[in-house]
């Protein structure tokens, strides 16, 4: 799909603040109300809007410890890759999980609520499962950015 340049813009707005009403993004943009909902709809349609989501703060939830775990498979053959991404989506602490290319397999992005609560999810559930050849932690010590947009 082709996206113009209005397109983008409205893209932007959404991403800013997905809450606002069609009127006020019309206003913005120069457009009808009408014309923004068509877009809207179209944009959906063909996936370039793919949900609508609530961004969470994680100390209010108790998950504001952030950890990034490099993991290493024992051997990368196409059996270990899917089970170990099978089981990694069932891992609710897991928020992000991303293939690599590189010394390690995989970067996985994890909340919990502390150091106890890390060490808890490391020995009972992530190095529990088959074919971790090894991991490497790092700890946020403090998040100078953070951002769900997609620049445009």
């Amino acid at each position: 799909m082709k996206l113009d340049e209005t397109d983008g813009k409205l893209l932007a707005l959404l991403q800013a603040d997905s809450k606002k009403t069609t009127k006020e993004y019309a206003l913005k943009l120069g457009l009808s109300t009408t014309a923004i909902y068509e877009r809207i709809k179209r944009l959906e349609r063909t996936g370039a809007i793919r949900n609508y989501v609530a961004l969470v703060d994680k100390a209010i939830v108790n998950r504001n410890f952030t950890v990034f775990c490099h993991v290493k498979l024992v051997q990368h053959v196409k059996d270990n890759i899917a089970q170990f991404e099978a089981q990694v989506l069932r891992l609710h602490e897991v928020v992000e999980c991303h293939h690599l290319s590189g010394d390690y397999d995989y970067l996985l992005k994890i909340h919990v609520k502390d150091m106890e609560a890390y060490r808890n999810f490391m020995v009972n559930k992530l190095t529990a499962m088959n074919h971790i050849g090894s991991t490497q932690s790092s700890f946020t010590i403090k998040e100078v950015k953070q951002s769900t947009a997609i620049p445009l």
